[in-house]
């Protein structure tokens, strides 16, 4: 979960809402975090009393002073449900999500190096010049993943190189006949 701790230091719920409420208020934005979809909170006081393990009849109480723990908390269609979101709360989640989504792609771009590289050095014990093709090493290393190969042992590696081999005679093939 992403907290702006400034933002939230100098926010008027912080600022004018009682001890009580300010606690209520950022547990619902961590319950939050766990519901579906996350951000969300159920539009129901029962269930958010419970949620927060307090009294109902108090939650409700709680709720109509100007500072309460739903301040800001506001209806919204999820499906064919209406649930409670907040503006910020969802700005916090997309912010999360496009941070995860960020980090993956890290992640999926350098573990593909690291593989391209260990197929390269594989390669070159077989075919030194080979190696240095860089065209046919991505070739190679896209073939090994649509045949799900996990493991690339010398006998997958020497497959993909007769794949390579194969399909740069389709290609040069496919070339002459151009001419």
């Amino acid at each position: 979960m992403t907290w702006y701790h400034r933002e939230w230091l100098n926010s008027e719920m912080r600022l004018k809402g009682t001890e009580e409420c300010r606690a209520l208020y950022f547990d619902l934005i961590c319950l939050s975090q766990d519901q579906k979809p996350v951000g969300t909170l159920p539009d129901d006081p029962e269930q958010l009393a419970k949620l927060l393990a307090v009294d109902v009849a108090r939650l409700r109480r709680l709720s109509e002073m100007e500072y309460g723990p739903l301040h800001h908390w506001q209806p919204c269609r999820c499906g064919d449900q209406i649930r409670l979101m907040h503006g910020r709360v969802t700005a916090m989640v997309l912010e999360a999500l496009s941070r995860k989504h960020d980090n993956r792609a890290r992640n999926e771009a350098a573990n593909a190096a690291k593989r391209r590289q260990r197929l390269r050095s594989a390669v070159a014990g077989l075919h030194p010049e080979l190696a240095q093709n860089d065209a046919a090493i991505l070739w190679m290393d896209d073939w090994l993943v649509e045949q799900g190969c996990g493991y690339r042992g010398s006998t997958w590696v020497e497959r993909a190189l007769a794949a390579w081999s194969s399909h740069m005679f389709d290609v040069n093939r496919a070339a002459r006949a151009r001419e």
